[in-house]
């Protein structure tokens, strides 16, 4: 089976094995097979001081209609519908296992398509962006353009953007100057937004780079968001602030998006790092 392929490729399959692998730095834990873990273990694997250390959790297991499908967990551990960068390295395990360039995934209700980049990175296919106060969702219905927020005179009237997860974007004029582990928190939990949400401050260097650091719900700052480079550059996009091909600048590097006209459809390409193997040998499996 392609699963236990994979994993044989960098761990011997002894207890419950995983791989530690990252998108720019974006970190995750990605088990394979009838993985199902408390919100509780999901934390003790997450702590960087007593468990492996990662920003989120990945389960792998066998889809009816695609080749693999997901399911993650933030460090906090609930379990959410998306993460870009870690649908980009469970795309590239897959690829890896099958000998083939071209893979399908299903995170949630959404099937992904994911392909080998020219330069070796991995590109996924992040669907059509959902725009309407709902998408998000919002309290009340209000233009996602520029909803109706306002943190102080630097922060306000951001964009949202959904990528099957929540988004808002303030753009700014320096993203290093945000105090970030401090405004995070509360946008995270402003009652606007009922799911909570990913925050996103963005500024802009040309038409075709953008500067993004973002708080991730339940996670906190992370190195990158590869869900936020894609709401930032829609949200950007939808200001007139950069164009439909853009390099997204983070804290691990560049990941490149392109928003495509013709069907609306939101293309990531990014690299994937695999850092090390071991086993969960306290983890409780369920089937």
């Amino acid at each position: 089976m392609w699963l236990g392929r994979a994993f044989r490729l960098y761990a011997r399959v002894m207890g419950l094995p995983f791989i530690k692998m990252n998108g720019l730095g974006n970190d995750f834990v990605i088990v394979a097979g009838a993985f199902a873990p408390s919100a509780r273990e999901v934390r003790l694997v997450a702590d960087r001081a007593h468990g492996v250390g990662c920003d989120q959790v990945i389960a792998m297991g066998p889809a009816k209609d695609a080749d693999v499908a997901l399911r993650i967990w933030n460090a906090d551990g609930g379990e959410v519908e998306r993460c870009g960068n870690a649908e980009r390295c469970v795309a590239w395990l897959t690829m890896r296992s099958s000998g083939r360039d071209e893979v399908m995934m299903r995170a949630g209700p959404r099937r992904l398509r994911a392909s080998m980049a020219s330069d070796g990175g991995v590109t996924v296919d992040m669907g059509v962006p959902g725009l309407g106060w709902r998408d998000i969702p919002l309290a009340w219905e209000m233009d996602t353009r520029e909803i109706q927020l306002r943190i102080d005179e630097t922060l306000k009237a951001p964009g949202c953007v959904s990528m099957g997860n929540p988004h808002v974007v303030f753009f700014v004029a320096d993203a290093e100057a945000i105090d970030i582990a401090a405004v995070g928190p509360t946008v995270e939990h402003h009652w606007l937004f009922p799911e909570r949400v990913n925050v996103g401050f963005a500024s802009v260097i040309d038409e075709t780079h953008l500067r993004l650091r973002v708080w991730e719900r339940g996670t906190g700052l992370t190195k990158a968001c590869g869900t936020g480079a894609c709401a930032a550059v829609v949200a950007a996009h939808r200001k007139g602030l950069v164009g439909r091909e853009v390099t997204v600048v983070l804290d691990g590097g560049g990941l490149h998006i392109a928003w495509r006209e013709a069907d609306g459809h939101v293309l990531m390409t990014g690299p994937v790092a695999v850092e090390f193997t071991g086993r969960l040998q306290d983890m409780e499996v369920r089937a």
